[in-house]
């Protein structure tokens, strides 16, 4: 049977916060927070009030439970105590007594609604205060080892103690997430005849991405009896099937089918869990398993998430006094390093040649650094060219400033070449355009994991052959050779990582900033030269009218005197002034192009280009030429330079399609957010794109062009003037096949 019939993401997909199904223990309502009108109510709530769901839909709360033992006053006093956020944690549970039954009350409001469940209580009538005695001494405890417990280790295991105490359950693990999402047993209190689990590695599918986010806002979750079944969620006939009951918050959703059916599988008939957050965000959970049906009330159960509330605090404690030691130490070694760039000629002897190097600021036993083309090693890193190669590779990510990785193999499979010095990579962005980098690698650690059972789920068919992932029947101790990853980075070496990338920065800018300044000056030189080639064309005219009007007037006077061979040449001459006066045109166009101001404004590109393509008409008489204008959209830019611009473009593509035997040129444009885009397209000579770096090279002229008349100079000035203009110019070509050549101007 193919994989490709195998549906792998059922378990991630299962929408567990809309089951429509309730643990039987308990009852549901579900009403509208204005009126008080019942929406949704479990199938079995006639055990609690005598009616039937069907018969309670759409009535008013008030009336209904008028007609049964609970406290109607109370109730709807209680329901109007509340603040406007919708939250009763600070009233939960209201106790009270149904029936002869004593039930707890647990009240929240989401999703539009107010949802009402009733769970078994202990009776306060047949106990005394010794339960609430023994809760407040287990917290207390619990307070005092947070505080003395010398090790997480212990703190841990003290904590799985405390809440086997508190819940009764025959083993209490914690469980700790991995940076993939598999767990693994990191401390346990269990009965004495149960077969351990510590050190157990689970699969991230275990836990599904829904079932992780739904952890982190219901910090407690109980499931008393996986053999029981559950109440279904009725609603009023009216309600959209498109808006079930959401059970986000609620204390007796149902259970997954799926999970249901992994725990038999392990032999467990109840549990329960209770997240554990740092950082706002799911670091593990307290799992409790029984290998009976066991109910846990609320009170415990809270008392249990105060426990779990309490560690999480001494988790973000402890950690963050470790990552503060590391990051000091990391911060040093920084503080030295960006002394360095600042009194070093460059970045490459600031962290390559002194005593405190890019080393420093990681534990990472090899360093590298990518600079102005040229490869620095430090430590043990993989050789120069798989270094340019993972380098190669970075320029196609979508990394901006940093990429960190224990598993590089998994991200860069050429990686798994290297993986003894360089399983694990964390790079920093000194610039993407110019494939400048700064490494660290850390070896591949080997790993032998020990999991709780296959990992990979065993798959089942249905009877059409189509497969679905399905919970594993065995937990029997599984081990696996772990490849192709490292040490974890952790937050203190990418923080001292991407300050080092911060001052490096600063470094180059600053040399930037000198390389503007001579830019600068270069810039004030070029204007000088630019200044002298104006007034050298400029000049170069006066002489040049001379030697074409003597030219005339000799041939004119004595033309018919002269051998044939003088007159030849006196033509020559004047033609030869001609192109000389098209060349310093062209020259002196050039020149003030960059001396002149634009006056920009709005053109009208539809008279434009008409009147360019009737001046062009006139010149290419005798042979066959189509000149179609599509769109015209108006443009903002300076009209002399505009009507420059579109002539040279459409003079080049009437020009070169001479050799075609029906010329065709066309010209439109489009309008989009940003820019204003012209494409002026013929069927003439074309080009190949291997000489298209040279295109707007001034004076240059392409090898199959030379046949055709022209300075050299017509493209330079477009490229000129679109760069004034702040657009962009772009083209495509083929040999005999035609050209497209693009502009666009901003619409600002």
């Amino acid at each position: 049977m193919s994989l490709a019939n195998v549906d792998l993401s059922n378990c991630d997909r299962e929408p567990i916060h809309i089951l429509g199904q309730i643990q039987s223990y308990g009852y549901l309502l579900a009403i509208h927070p204005d009126t008080y009108a019942i929406v949704h109510a479990s199938e079995n709530i006639a055990d609690l009030l005598g009616l039937s769901a069907s018969q309670v839909m759409g009535q008013p709360l008030e009336s209904v439970v008028a007609k049964t033992d609970i406290p109607a006053g109370r109730l709807m006093s209680l329901l109007k105590a509340d603040d406007p956020n919708g939250s009763w944690e600070t009233l939960n549970p209201y106790q009270m007594t149904v029936n002869d039954q004593a039930l707890n009350l647990i009240i929240h409001q989401h999703a539009g609604l107010i949802v009402l469940e009733w769970e078994p209580a202990i009776d306060a009538r047949d106990t005394d205060s010794s339960h609430t005695l023994l809760n407040q001494r287990l917290i207390t405890e619990s307070l005092t080892e947070v505080q003395t417990s010398q090790t997480l280790t212990e703190l841990l295991q003290n904590t799985a103690r405390r809440v086997k105490s508190i819940t009764g359950f025959d083993r209490v693990m914690v469980y700790r997430f991995g940076a993939d999402w598999h767990g693994q047993v990191i401390a346990e209190e269990k009965e004495d005849q149960l077969e351990p689990f510590l050190g157990l590695h689970y699969p991230a599918s275990d836990i599904p991405k829904q079932a992780r986010e739904l952890y982190k806002v219901n910090l407690v979750r109980l499931i008393a009896d996986v053999d029981s079944t559950p109440s279904r969620i009725l609603s009023q006939p009216d309600r959209p099937d498109d808006k079930p009951l959401n059970l986000t918050y609620s204390v007796l959703r149902a259970v997954s089918p799926i999970h249901i059916e992994y725990l038999k599988n392990m032999g467990v008939k109840a549990s329960m869990s209770i997240s554990l957050i740092y950082q706002d965000e799911l670091w593990g959970l307290i799992s409790c398993h029984n290998t009976t049906p066991l109910f846990v009330d609320y009170p415990a159960r809270r008392t249990a998430k105060f426990v779990s509330q309490l560690l999480s605090v001494a988790l973000e404690f402890r950690k963050d006094r470790e990552d503060l030691a590391a990051q000091q130490l990391y911060q040093q070694a920084g503080q030295r390093l960006h002394e360095q760039l600042l009194l070093s000629d460059t970045i490459v002897r600031a962290i390559t040649q002194f005593p405190i190097t890019a080393l420093d600021v990681t534990s990472a036993p090899g360093a590298a650094l990518l600079f102005d083309g040229k490869l620095y090693r430090l430590g043990q890193t993989p050789d120069e060219s798989a270094i340019r190669g993972m380098a190669d590779w970075m320029s196609t990510t979508n990394t901006t400033t940093f990429l960190e990785t224990s598993q590089l193999p998994n991200l860069y499979p050429p990686a798994e070449g290297f993986r003894e010095v360089g399983a694990g990579l964390l790079a920093i962005v000194l610039s993407r355009e110019l494939n400048e980098y700064i490494f660290w690698f850390k070896p591949e650690r080997v790993q032998e994991v020990s999991w709780a059972g296959n990992p990979n789920k065993p798959v089942t068919f249905d009877g059409n052959g189509v497969g679905k992932i399905s919970p594993r029947t065995s937990f029997a101790s599984w081990t696996q050779m772990v490849h192709n990853t490292s040490e974890p980075w952790s937050k203190a070496e990418v923080s001292a990582a991407v300050k080092l990338r911060d001052d490096a920065l600063q470094i180059v800018n600053k040399q930037a900033n000198e390389i503007r300044m001579l830019n600068q000056q270069l810039k004030l030189a070029y204007e000088e030269l630019d200044a002298f080639s104006y007034t050298v064309s400029h000049d170069l005219r006066t002489p040049l009218s001379s030697i074409r009007c003597y030219s005339e007037i000799l041939l004119e006077e004595y033309g018919k005197d002269l051998v044939p061979d003088a007159n030849s040449l006196l033509n020559k001459v004047i033609d030869s002034t001609d192109k000389m006066r098209r060349l310093i045109r062209h020259i002196l166009y050039y020149s003030r192009m960059g001396r002149s101001e634009l006056d920009t404004q709005h053109i009208d590109m539809n008279k434009l280009l008409n009147d360019i393509r009737e001046d062009i008409m006139v010149t290419v008489q005798g042979r066959s030429l189509r000149m179609e204008i599509g769109n015209t959209p108006s443009i903002y830019a300076d009209p002399l330079m505009v009507l420059q611009l579109f002539t040279n473009l459409l003079g080049n593509a009437a020009k070169y399609t001479k050799l075609a035997p029906d010329g065709l040129v066309t010209v439109t444009g489009y309008q989009n957010d940003n820019e204003v885009v012209y494409s002026v397209e013929d069927n003439g000579i074309g080009f190949d794109m291997k000489q298209a770096d040279r295109m707007f090279e001034l004076f240059k002229r392409l090898e199959n062009a030379r046949n055709f008349e022209g300075t050299g100079v017509g493209l330079t000035i477009v490229k000129r003037i679109v760069d004034r203009h702040h657009g962009r110019i772009w083209f495509q070509s083929e040999p005999n096949k035609g050209t497209i050549f693009f502009v666009s101007f901003p619409t600002k």
